[in-house]
């Protein structure tokens, strides 16, 4: 099966102190340990994670991220087409919720026909996508 994976969820993975911290590891450590498991994410992700975790993590952990944790994620580029899309849906809805990022997310995740998303944002359950752990 295929799982997207969200900036929310690696964040909880990296932050000791966050409480869905060890939901996180126990769930990525079953999927390791399953090994049929395909993660995916896009680079539109990647950079908002980047940022996330060096503004308030540092550079250690950023580090980890891009050389420990990325790894087991097969990261996919946006295209144009896919982010025309995705502006498109986020300017009718601008001003609430959900990020820019997260509307990238759902058109891709539509596009890709991937259902499930390792993430622990709500909006992508309020977009109609199943979310674990």
């Amino acid at each position: 099966m295929t799982t997207f994976v969200d900036t929310s969820a690696f964040y909880a993975f990296l932050t000791q102190e966050d409480e869905q911290h060890g939901q996180a590891a126990r769930w990525l450590d079953r999927m390791a340990a399953e090994g049929d498991e395909q993660l995916v994410t896009h680079n539109y992700v990647v950079i908002e994670s980047v940022s996330l975790v060096h503004g308030r993590l540092g550079a250690a952990l950023t580090r980890t991220f891009l050389e420990d944790v990325l790894p087991v994620c097969e990261v996919r580029y946006v295209d144009r087409d896919l982010h025309v899309r995705a502006t498109s849906a986020f300017l009718a809805g601008l001003g609430r919720r959900p990020s820019f990022v997260d509307r990238v997310s759902f058109e891709f995740m539509r596009m890709e026909r991937i259902r499930r998303v390792f993430t622990f944002d709500r909006n992508f359950g309020r977009a109609g996508f199943e979310t674990v752990p």
